[in-house]
């Protein structure tokens, strides 16, 4: 039985949560998902990817539930669940001192929803006095390597399940950061509307996701094909298909990508002028699940006139970065000294 828990990280999103070890790297990307029955006193049935594979197969009374959304926890008992289920899946149980966390949370959530997480993660064996809430622009620049204690402005866009977030990042803190509820999840919701307004079908979240990986886009496609797409009529209630143009997601798309773009440029305008020159020679760096959405890298370079860099690993780089801190705990007193730590324990 080892005694000392090993440190972990954990990208906590509304779409999806990773748990970096460390020494050992990523060991849990899963749904940040719970398939749960019973309305006073609930039973959790599946978490994760269990419940994934469970969604819209159900038998009555139980429902999938997201306890996190718009990357603020909207239900603290699930929260603890499912972040006490993928801790102990990660690193086991038998330890005597518990695990120090790093965090990945909103740049825009309030303290009292800062204590909230903070408390489920204690509750689901966390050491109390070891966590750190970081915010995800943060942890994404850091996981790219993008050099986030130095004296040069470096703006990060990530764009994830439940929030898109655009910050702007220097000394080792964030100088400034917006935060909109528009990314993967909105989008995967606006194809639903989409086709329930214009084909009387409905289709299902998976369904909708999976027509935004393989045939949404950002921009025009070149070649124009027509998807098959399998919901219930809204009128007669039978199993319905409908052949739809590719180009029309890209149109239904156009609304969430043109907010993220307007959210850019709110940024960049409200930038110092001497971190606007560090970004007009280095760009932007584009992260984030949402950010692998067809076409977005190009749409935004083409609107803002700056090259847009997108991640290697798109999905991974705020767990990678929230990876690092735990694998090189000596960096904490730099973190704790700057502005994207906010420790309310101090």
């Amino acid at each position: 039985m080892a005694i000392i828990a090993p440190d972990i990280g954990i990208d906590l999103g509304t779409s999806n949560t990773l748990v970096y070890v460390r020494g050992k790297g990523i060991q849990i990307n899963e749904p940040t998902l719970l398939i749960v029955s019973g309305s006073e006193k609930r039973t959790i049935k599946a978490i994760g990817q269990d419940a994934l594979s469970l969604v819209g197969r159900t038998s009555a009374g139980d429902v999938a539930v997201r306890p996190l959304q718009e990357g603020a926890v909207k239900d603290f008992d699930l929260t603890e669940a499912i972040l006490k289920y993928f801790i102990r899946k990660a690193i086991g149980v038998s330890h005597l001192i518990r695990p120090r966390a790093y965090i990945t949370v909103p740049s825009r959530i309030s303290s009292v929803e800062r204590r909230v997480i903070r408390e489920a993660a204690v509750s689901a064996g966390a050491r109390r006095n070891a966590i750190h809430l970081i915010d995800k622009p943060f942890a994404s620049a850091y996981g790219s390597g993008l050099p986030v204690f130095a004296p040069e402005g470096s703006m990060v866009v990530d764009v994830g399940g439940g929030t898109t977030e655009v910050a702007v990042i220097a000394l080792g803190g964030t100088v400034l950061s917006r935060s909109i509820p528009t990314a993967g999840i909105r989008m995967d919701a606006v194809l639903v509307d989409f086709i329930k307004h214009d084909h009387n079908m409905l289709i299902g979240d998976r369904m909708a996701e999976d027509i935004k990986i393989d045939w949404g886009a950002a921009l025009p496609v070149a070649e124009e094909r027509k998807v098959v797409v399998r919901g219930r009529d809204l009128i007669t209630g039978l199993p319905q298909t409908a052949e739809i143009s590719s180009n029309r997601f890209y149109e239904a798309l156009r609304g969430p990508c043109l907010m993220i773009l307007e959210t850019i440029r709110e940024v960049l305008d409200k930038t110092p002028p001497e971190l606007c020159g560090d970004i007009l020679r280095k760009g932007i760096y584009l992260m984030g699940g949402g950010a692998q959405l067809y076409g977005l890298d190009r749409f935004l370079a083409s609107e803002l006139g700056l090259p847009i860099t997108l991640a290697r690993d798109p999905m991974l780089t705020a767990a990678a970065g929230v990876g690092n801190m735990a694998d090189n705990s000596e960096i904490l007193h730099r973190l704790t000294r700057a502005n994207f730590m906010r420790d309310e324990n101090r």
